[in-house]
């Protein structure tokens, strides 16, 4: 299995980036698996139009250059993954 080669900060409701919150994407090349370690996060998928609701269980696969947008759905920690090659999970 792939090994991340940088991982975000963990964040909270609070300190969970605007940027985070509103449409933005991965770069090229680039695949992301957002991890909440507690509580629940709604991610939303943009292109193509879908949302998943994530928990500890739950992990979010991230498409290269895939826009989406996570929204924190209560008190939750979660942080981001970033992998140069499919992460297999």
């Amino acid at each position: 299995m792939a090994e991340p080669y940088r991982s975000t900060p963990v964040f909270d409701e609070t300190t969970l980036p605007a940027a985070l919150r509103a449409r933005h994407t991965t770069k090229a090349g680039v695949w992301g698996i957002v991890r909440v370690l507690e509580g629940a996060v709604k991610l939303t998928y943009l292109e193509p139009p879908s949302e998943r609701l994530l928990d500890p269980d739950t992990p979010g696969p991230l498409l290269p250059e895939q826009p989406h947008f996570v929204e924190p759905i209560g008190a939750m920690k979660m942080r981001v993954d970033f992998y140069s090659e499919p992460p297999g999970g």
